[in-house]
């Protein structure tokens, strides 16, 4: 992984440098007449080494030791039809098709289309700007990384085997459905697609989206793995220039059959369901951004030592950002964010939050070494209360390049 790192900054650095000569591609490839456009977006992090795997993706990844080489094609069929595709390949590995879709544009005066195949994320707002180049810092929101002790295939027997997952989501273990050791899942997650129908329309002032797709928010699936369907939408609101607010809501079955059946519940399988909502706001004015997002998630699972009753499990992610331009080059930002868990009682360990608490700010900031080239270095602090790791300080570099 260094030498990845360390080759690709030397190679991207010696390409651009002087500034002024401006000598990598700034612009999407376009070829066929215009019809076919073909974009990428190549970021290298090297930081820290995280021990309490704060930073720990459903891609078993940490974000802040990443190379993410992603391309982006488009082909534009006919006035109505275009095929669009996102391949991305994370730290050498096989690439894979984050998207994957045909998009239909019914009428050429109208903001609207329909998206058919493994499209993008409906729910949030970070989910749009997940690329290294929009993201403000170099960790990403924990509403969207930061992995829970929950999974969809493995169920706890009852609440302590529960608790004694807390802090623990990056490698838990259940002992009803699969038994296996494997990651638990974030809120939402912003870097699986969703594999259905979109269907968008923009005005104005107004822009509406909504997706009935597999899996649900927090475990897209390619196949419908979940055996129900994952319903969400978002609407936005722009009443004047620089303001942006969003609302978002979820719905899907999260929990398999075979571990509702695990649990004496397959009877009742689709009443294990994952619901989510989601808000935001955006305002920009001179040197200034400052952004908050909200996610409140409410997952189902029955408890196989109560016959498989219903276990209701809440988590709320909250996250404020800003950012300041010093300079046409150089900026400055910070984030401040928290990820709560609602309380369960064991007969055991008594009541607690099911999940560990996590609180982190991370500070930071860019510089432009040319338009499409940005070189961002951030600090960054975790807290929790459990867990083998239950404090870090990390810090970060991180070198993007797109086109």
């Amino acid at each position: 992984m260094v030498r990845v790192v360390v080759g690709t900054c030397v190679v991207l650095l010696s390409a651009c440098w002087p500034v002024q000569a401006q000598t990598l591609p700034s612009e999407p490839v376009t070829f066929a007449n215009g019809r076919v456009t073909l974009s990428s977006d190549i970021s290298v992090t090297f930081g820290s080494e995280d021990y309490g795997f704060f930073n720990y993706t459903d891609y078993e990844h940490s974000a802040l030791r990443l190379a993410l080489l992603a391309l982006t094609a488009s082909v534009q069929a006919t006035d109505h039809l275009s095929v669009l595709a996102d391949i991305r390949s994370q730290n050498g590995e096989v690439p894979e098709a984050y998207g994957l879709y045909v998009r239909i544009k019914p009428w050429s005066r109208h903001s609207f289309d329909i998206q058919v195949g493994r499209v993008p994320p409906t729910f949030g707002a970070f989910s749009r700007r997940n690329y290294a180049k929009d993201n403000l810092l170099i960790g990403y929101p924990l509403g969207y990384q930061y992995l829970t002790s929950l999974r969809s295939d493995a169920l706890p027997a009852d609440a302590d085997e529960l608790l004694r997952m807390r802090g623990r989501g990056w490698l838990t273990r259940y002992s009803v459905g699969d038994m296996a050791a494997n990651p638990g899942v974030p809120l939402a997650t912003a870097f699986r697609w969703d594999t259905g129908v979109q269907v968008h329309g923009a005005s104005d002032k107004l822009d509406a989206t909504v997706s009935v797709a597999a899996g649900t928010l927090s475990n897209p699936k390619v196949g419908n793995g979940s055996g129900g369907p994952h319903v969400a939408g978002r609407l936005a609101y722009h009443p004047v220039a620089g303001l942006v607010v969003g609302g978002s809501v979820s719905s899907g079955r999260f929990v398999s059959e075979a571990a509702a059946d695990a649990a004496f519940a397959g009877s009742r399988v689709n009443h294990f369901t994952q619901r989510a909502w989601g808000a935001d706001v955006e305002y920009s004015a001179d040197y200034y951004l400052v952004r908050f997002e909200a996610i409140i998630s409410n997952w189902t699972i029955p408890l196989q030592s109560l016959g498989g009753a219903d276990l209701s499990l809440q988590a709320v992610s909250t996250l404020v950002e800003g950012r300041y331009k010093i300079g046409p080059r150089l900026y400055a930002a910070a984030r401040a964010e928290h990820l709560g868990f609602s309380d369960i009682t064991g007969s055991a360990l008594g009541t607690n939050s099911w999940d560990a608490p996590v609180t982190r700010v991370e500070l930071g900031g860019g510089y432009s070494i040319q338009r499409n080239l940005l070189l961002k270095v951030s600090y960054q602090h975790d807290d929790r209360p459990a867990g083998e790791v239950q404090h870090a300080n990390l810090v970060a570099a991180q070198l993007s390049y797109w086109f």
